[in-house]
């Protein structure tokens, strides 16, 4: 420790103080604290050891020789309490300035290691005793000029940082930021207090031990406020998470103990080799990489083993925010998933469900329309079964009509649906009419004519709550315009060409081929030669030219139907 003079011993008790500080914060180092911090409990036993070898030298050598050692921490000790506020508060500095400030520190440093042999540091230097300790007597350089003006400005720009942090930073402790401006004060008084106020005695060492006293509190609470930190920290010590790194190559660069549990081939794998020296896992894990990187939205997947379910995420890997590779995190999912599977299961019964309902609906309400049309007809002097015919001769047109056509599945299946209900407005046509044996007068065929008008409007009524807007107009127009004729002299409405629809063109072949082929009171039923004839002289006049085509090849099939009808 030295002699009994009690300023040897503080600068002596101040070294060991200041070891015991950087040994108690070594103890409570954790990987995410900033290294600049690591840094300042390095640098100030240095600086305290220089005091103390000063303390103890003889010659004016030793005594340069411990001085040096005091800026080797001192160079460099601002500008990291420094950094270190900037870390703390959240402020990013440009990497070129950063360089900038280490470069200025290091040009001071090393003019203060020209100590005793130039002049730019100290122009002159010899040694004195006072009060029974060796001192360093100099005259100031130019250089320490520049080194007492860059602690003055990393003091200035420290404070400035504080500042701003303090208005425009919510995420800071306003504790800390408090705290952070203590010890570099500190520094800065002892600094340039020094022996002004105690002859003979440097404060520096002392304050120095205080600052690292304060950095110590610090540092026990900035490891709680980074949340991203200790959120990973309490997922591995919890052990519900896996964790596995892959780099580009699928290199494997390490795992917790949880991961190696839920993928034992972990175990066998080698840091830095291959993931495919472990097929088992590169068949689990490779293929879900691949996905990810054709498509980063993929990034999470289940993975089953035995009765568990786990879900795997996928990550970039950060090294110091650069990409590296893949983290890949493995959590225990199955009650989730059993939950899903439970909802899963519960809503495709409760989907077959409704679809068997609603089927039997659908049914009840076509068997309802259907009794309708079949009530109508049965007033009607035909033999009966026209509904029947008609509808399949619809079925057998649909059947001969390609997709040039532009037909949808569901348009083609809403026209047979709808072809039984063409007639119902023939209910509110008087029996007299609707049982004549004879041709109609043109009054009563006024009054026959007017079952298109009122069909549509019944389908209108019928159907008007219907889910299914499609069957509702095709249903409609069939019953509305299912006699118009191509060259407009048809009825109700005299539509002409194209502005006949498309289900009502369809419906009339087959309604008027039913007409000519079956027998009515009012007449035999003709013969396949004579309705064909018929039928196509309409073609172009009385039908869409389009339906010549269609008719032709429909014909035989029409005719097969009619003559298993006999």
């Amino acid at each position: 420790m030295g002699t009994g003079n009690p300023v040897i011993w503080y600068y002596d008790l101040a070294l060991v103080i200041s070891l015991l500080m950087t040994g108690l914060y070594m103890f409570k180092w954790q990987k995410h604290y900033d290294a600049h911090i690591t840094l300042v409990f390095v640098l100030v036993p240095v600086i305290n050891l220089g005091y103390a070898l000063m303390a103890h030298a003889v010659q004016l050598e030793e005594l340069i020789a411990a001085d040096k050692l005091t800026f080797i921490g001192g160079t460099f000790l601002e500008l990291n309490m420094l950094l270190v506020i900037c870390a703390i508060c959240d402020v990013q500095i440009n990497r070129y300035l950063k360089v900038f400030l280490y470069v200025l520190s290091a040009i001071v440093f090393l003019s203060a290691m020209t100590i005793g042999k130039n002049t730019e540091f100290y122009t002159q230097v010899r040694m004195v005793v006072v009060n029974g300790l060796p001192q360093l007597e100099k005259t100031y350089g130019p250089m320490h000029t520049v080194f007492r003006a860059m602690v003055i400005v990393f003091f200035a720009i420290s404070v400035g940082v504080i500042i701003y942090a303090f208005i425009r930073k919510n995420q800071v402790s306003r504790k800390i930021l408090v705290l952070l401006i203590v010890p570099m004060a500190f520094a800065m008084v002892a600094f340039f207090g020094g022996r002004k106020w105690i002859p003979g005695i440097e404060l520096l060492p002392g304050a120095l031990l205080a600052a690292e006293v304060i950095y110590l509190v610090i540092v026990s609470r900035i490891s709680l406020y980074d949340v991203v930190d200790t959120a990973v920290d309490s997922l591995v010590q919890n052990g519900d998470t896996g964790f596995i790194s892959i780099d580009f190559g699928n290199h494997y660069l390490g795992s917790n103990e949880t991961a190696r549990q839920i993928f034992p081939s972990l175990n066998n794998l080698t840091v830095d080799l291959t993931v495919k020296r472990s097929k088992s896992f590169a068949e689990e894990i490779l293929p879900r990489l691949e996905r990810y990187r054709a498509d980063n939205s993929k990034k999470q997947s289940n993975y089953e083993k035995g009765d568990r379910i786990y879900m795997i995420s996928i990550s970039p890997l950060f090294n110091n925010r650069k990409e590296k590779g893949y983290q890949l995190t493995v959590t225990d999912n199955t009650r989730d998933q059993s939950y899903i599977r439970l909802i899963q299961n519960y809503n495709e019964d409760l989907h077959r469900q409704v679809e068997e309902k609603t089927a039997h609906i659908v049914e009840m309400h076509n068997n309802l329309i259907l009794s309708m049309a079949t009530m109508v007809e049965s007033r009607d002097n035909s033999t009966g079964g026209h509904i029947r015919r008609t509808s399949e001769g619809v079925r057998i047109l649909l059947g001969e009509m390609g997709k040039e056509e532009g037909l949808t599945d569901s348009f083609r299946k809403n026209l047979i649906k709808a072809a039984p209900m063409h007639d119902l407005g023939k209910i509110a046509v008087p029996d007299e009419i609707l049982q004549k044996p004879g041709r109609f007068t043109p009054e009563e065929f006024e009054q026959m004519k007017a079952h298109a008008p009122e069909g549509a409007r019944i389908v209108h009524e019928v159907l008007k709550d219907t889910d299914d807007d499609e069957f509702h107009e095709i249903a409609e127009n069939v019953a509305h315009y299912h006699h118009e004729r191509w060259d407009g002299s048809g009825y109700p409405e005299g539509l002409k060409g194209e502005e006949i629809p498309m289900e009502a063109r369809i419906m009339a072949v087959a309604d008027v081929y039913d007409a000519l082929v079956s027998k009515r009171v009012y007449k035999g039923k003709m013969s396949f030669e004579k309705a064909d004839q018929i039928m196509m002289e309409g073609m172009g006049t009385q039908f869409a030219p389009e339906m010549r085509e269609v008719y032709v090849r429909a014909r035989p099939k029409l005719e097969a139907y009619y003559s298993s009808l006999e």
